[in-house]
């Protein structure tokens, strides 16, 4: 994707996008709508709660411009209805009278889909475990059908190296912080694609990418998986360890649990659950420079305003750091036992940007 310009930063912020838009935009899909328009909490997209004539609700994504091409969304609902196709639960956009699922209304990208009530587990334990590894190893199934040649890899290229690039070029870490965060950024991206290469390499294949236990929804028995915004090709243990992220002993159990009931559909390749430590190190680099590239945005710095200070990049190093040595040991097999981490680990909210706390 190229650079941001300064006329992309004026663009993405949404600023045409008003309630009576919205409104116009939903009926553009063949719907009657009522006046009746609710903000849902999203942070890269923005998302509504919408009324029809009826009284029933359906939800409006208007994705955020310059970050995904019509491709790349395209890519994201083509999957969604493979899955549904399979009787995987998610939520699938409607089709406009003309047959597409993707519209575009003031240069904003968008889609409709209905509303799906439930709720999302407060954690994922021994019980829930083993039902979100079925799940994910017949989304996975169905990912490992064909490509997504448009959507991004899930890569040190892409999540690493070109956020430092980024980073360095907007002076977004301080300059006393910066060469030691980007030498050990530079070390988790490199021991990341070692593992990756060993044996011949890793299995990819599309994925959700972002697959934590705020994007499950529990209603009648019934889990749903939602949010496929951030679809990418990676490994299977990406959604993994999203959904199971500590490194105590406890979550090494839910994720042997994870892994049984993912086998009862497809194998799981236990060699990669060496990759769990670099690729939680990409998603804490990733996490910041999605923040950094952001703050033009003035909804950031009220949603985070801890981002940015001398105390929020010591962390970020400090979380690096454990990182890259928990990898190392990893890597060398020197334990099979997980040990407490000695530092304060991050929380659920450092890793999900769409993390909203009960």
């Amino acid at each position: 994707m190229a650079p941001m310009t300064t006329s992309d930063r004026a663009t993405d912020l949404f600023l045409s996008l008003t309630p009576d838009r919205v409104l116009e935009a939903v009926e553009a899909a063949g719907l009657e709508t009522n006046p009746v328009c609710y903000p849902l909490n999203a942070y890269e997209n923005r998302v509504y709660e919408i009324e029809l004539s009826d009284h029933s609700r359906v939800i409006a994504k208007f994705y955020r411009p310059t970050r995904w091409s019509r491709e790349q969304i395209l890519e994201e609902h083509r999957l969604l209805d493979q899955l549904a196709a399979e009787e995987i639960p998610v939520c699938t956009f409607r089709r406009f009278p003309d047959g597409d699922t993707l519209h575009t209304a003031h240069g904003i990208h968008y889609g409709v889909s209905d509303r799906r009530g439930g709720r999302a587990p407060d954690e994922i334990d021994r019980e829930l475990a083993p039902r979100v590894g079925m799940l994910a190893a017949r989304i996975h199934a169905v990912g490992a059908r064909e490509p997504a040649p448009q959507r991004p890899a899930l890569s040190s290229e892409y999540f690493v190296h070109r956020n430092l690039e980024w980073m360095d070029a907007h002076g977004s870490i301080p300059t006393h912080i910066a060469p030691r965060y980007t030498e050990v950024a530079r070390e988790i991206a490199a021991l990341y694609d070692s593992l990756c290469a060993r044996n011949g390499g890793v299995a990819t294949h599309r994925i959700h990418g972002d697959l934590h236990v705020s994007n499950l929804l529990v209603r009648d028995g019934v889990l749903r998986v939602l949010d496929f915004d951030d679809m990418v090709t990676g490994p299977a243990v990406q959604d993994l360890w999203l959904c199971l992220s500590g490194r105590d002993a406890e979550t090494h159990r839910l994720r042997e649990a994870f892994i049984e009931g993912y086998e009862r559909f497809r194998p799981f390749d236990r060699s990669t659950l060496c990759l769990i430590e670099p690729l939680r190190g990409l998603r804490i680099i990733n996490y910041s420079a999605w923040l950094a590239r952001r703050w033009h945005d003035p909804f950031f710095p009220r949603a985070f305003p801890h981002f940015g200070t001398e105390d929020y990049w010591r962390g970020e190093l400090t979380e690096l750091e454990e990182t890259l040595r928990v990898a190392r040991r990893d890597a060398a097999g020197v334990s099979d036992q997980p040990e407490e981490p000695e530092t304060e680990l991050l929380s659920n909210a450092d890793y999900f940007w769409d993390w909203e706390d009960a």
